[in-house]
Parts: C-alpha cells; structure tokens; sequence
C-alpha cells in the first residue's frame, strides 16, 4: 500500500542523520493506522485521517492530529503530510535508545524520498539535538537541511561520545524558552 512506503521511507529519513540505525524488523511488520474519523476523495486521490491519528508499524510511532496522503494515477508520486500540535514521531533505534522527532506538519513526498519537518521541527537521539522552524531531510542523497524563522537560528546540541548512556535522561537538553535572536 502507498501509506506503507511513506512510512517506511518516512522513518528511515528521519533519522538516517543519527548516528544509530533504526531496528531493521520494523519495516517488516504490519502497518496499523487508528483514527476517530477518515474519507476519501476518490477523484482527487486523496484520504484523510483525523481526530487521535496513531500509525504503528514495530518500534515505530506517529502521532498526529490529521494525516493527508495525496496520491496520483502514477504510482510513486504520493505526498504524506501528517500535522498536529505538534505531530510526533518515535522509533526504537539498534542502539536501545528512541529517537523522537516533532513538527507541526510532517512531510514526505516519495518520488524525491524528501521528508520536511516544518514549524518547531525538532529532531533528537541519544541526547543530540536538532532544533529549528524547518528540518529537510532528502533520505536517497542523505542530505540535511536545517532552518531558522527569519529572526531566529537553528541550535544543535551533540553530547559527547563518552558519556555513559545509562545517564542519558539526566543529561537529556532540556527545551529552550526562547530561540536566540539572528545577528
């Protein structure tokens, strides 16, 4: 099903930046979505999920106020846009650790395999930490993209090598109130 690449594709892109692989089984399981409502416009090739949207496949999780898959008569050229406040994003990673990612829109688009965190996009594993306004990730070029809003930078935080990851909640960055303004 073309939800079921998304997903796969989504998640893997998300988090191909991390320096741990995400657990391979995921992408083998079934892919469950749940929702309070959905539609479907047929002639636009659109569905809509809405209302408490939960999509699982393994380890994998998101968690979004509405998911849009917009598809065409051509197979592969289908976008998935998930939104909330803020859509979320989870994974077990090979390491043991979660990788998180939040935004308030989600974005994939198949045929470029271009996933977009837009608006507080946020990206973290093992204690590193990717903030901005928008986060692009092209999953086939493993290429990084990250901006600020016009007045504000984009701030990344790297833990050491080192550090013993059994403290890794305790040493977790903790949100800043306020970006930094741009010289």
């Amino acid at each position: 099903m073309k939800c079921r690449k998304f997903l796969a594709l989504l998640m893997t892109g998300a988090l191909l930046s991390a320096p741990a692989l995400a657990l391979d089984d995921d992408y083998r399981q079934p892919i469950k979505v749940t929702s309070d409502n959905s539609s479907a416009d047929i002639q636009s090739y659109t569905l809509i999920y809405s209302g408490n949207v939960r999509i699982v496949q393994g380890s994998m999780e998101i968690k979004a106020d509405e998911l849009k898959v917009i598809s065409s008569a051509e197979k592969g050229n289908e976008v998935m846009i998930a939104t909330g406040k803020p859509a979320t994003y989870t994974q077990m990673m090979e390491n043991g650790l979660p990788a998180e990612a939040q935004a308030k829109e989600i974005r994939y688009e198949v045929r470029t395999r271009q996933l977009t965190l837009s608006g507080d996009a946020q990206l973290s594993q093992a204690g590193s930490l990717m903030r901005g306004n928008t986060i692009s990730y092209n999953v086939e070029k493993q290429q990084l993209i990250a901006e600020g809003k016009e007045d504000e930078q984009i701030t990344t935080i790297f833990l050491p090598a080192d550090l013993d990851t059994e403290n890794q909640s305790e040493t977790e960055p903790k949100p800043e109130p306020e970006a930094e303004p741009k010289p």
